[in-house]
């Protein structure tokens, strides 16, 4: 079968593998559609643990479940399923186990024909959502899902700010809080993205290349109760100025580096908090499809593309005039 792997040291290649046999416990799944993410780019580049060369990439994906172990039940062949790309998160809701990963690094992954899951990682799909759409859903929607409900509390009516709108993560947490009812605002380096956002339900953006972006929207906007945001640097101390107190900032990557300084003295007059998140527990997974599924969120997907182009697709995923996320078909 075709699967892509990351072959040495900033090289990924269309490579043939042996299809694979499932252990007792787990399902084949025949990939038909797949998505990618930055965590795939990072991998490539040689900014994750653990890289073993020759394994598949990839932690999203849909498909048709094909063959089954021992121990899994024959109905569930022919059902068109999505994964939960978690791998032993555990039973502490509130943080990861010691040793969680994603499906994708070091184990295989998803850019392949076919993928081998357990059983118990295998959800059925979305009612509403094609396979393309659906492919873009787990890890990007995941890390959303508890970044704004379980870490930002948010609440309906509440000011949202979401940074840098466009990116996989980013674009799920706007669908989430728009359907919840929020008031959201975005960031971009895009008018354009922008006006999408407000087409989409925003109530309003800001481009952050001009460097007075900011100035009085506390005053403007009443501030703000939840900041969710990618990129960490300096700009973590201009949220901490638009906060409202009791405000909650909360961060699922760190792309321009550590702040040279954290403004506490404003952070614990205000009660400010900011949290660190990553991915979602098994549970999270469940209730987030379940969301998607009431209030009919549809990803937004910027191209799909055959299989053989991977490759090329993955110098797009940090463009900045993407908008959604990159999908390939098997």
């Amino acid at each position: 079968m075709k699967a892509l792997a990351i072959v040495s040291a900033g090289k990924i290649k269309i490579v043939n593998k042996d299809q694979p046999k499932p252990e007792p416990d787990q399902a084949i799944i025949k990939v038909s559609a797949a998505a990618l993410n930055k965590r795939d780019q990072f991998i490539r580049e040689g900014k994750y643990p653990n890289i073993q060369f020759g394994s598949t990439l990839g932690s999203d994906a849909v498909g048709e479940v094909v063959e089954v172990g021992e121990s899994v039940s024959k109905k569930l062949i022919g059902r068109r399923m999505i994964i939960n790309p978690n791998i032993g998160w555990g039973n502490n809701e509130q943080v990861q186990s010691r040793v969680y990963s994603i499906l994708g690094m070091p184990s295989d992954g998803t850019f392949a024909e076919y993928v081998a899951v357990n059983e118990d990682r295998l959800h059925p799909i979305p009612g509403h959502l094609s396979d393309e759409e659906a492919a873009s859903i787990p890890l990007a929607g995941l890390t959303a899902y508890r970044a704004l409900f379980r870490h930002g509390e948010i609440k309906k009516n509440e000011n949202i700010l979401i940074s840098g709108f466009g990116g996989g993560v980013a674009q799920f947490v706007f669908q989430y809080a728009v359907a919840f009812g929020a008031n959201v605002f975005v960031t971009s380096s895009s008018n354009a993205k922008i006006e999408k956002a407000i087409s989409l339900g925003a109530q309003g953006g800001y481009n952050y290349t001009s460097p007075d972006w900011y100035k009085n929207m506390w005053q403007t906007k009443g501030g703000f109760d939840v900041v969710i945001d990618s990129a960490g640097g300096d700009q973590v101390n201009t949220f901490v100025k638009l906060m409202r107190p009791g405000g909650r900032i909360v961060f699922y990557g760190a792309t321009n580096g550590l702040p040279s300084s954290l403004d506490l003295y404003r952070m614990f007059w205000n009660q400010i908090k900011l949290q660190g998140s990553t991915m979602g527990s098994d549970k999270e997974f469940v209730k987030m499809l379940d969301f998607i599924t009431e209030h009919k969120i549809k990803p937004l997907v910027d191209s799909v593309r055959p299989f053989d182009e991977i490759e090329s697709a993955f110098d797009e995923i940090a463009s900045t005039s993407k908008l959604g996320k990159i999908v390939v078909k098997l």
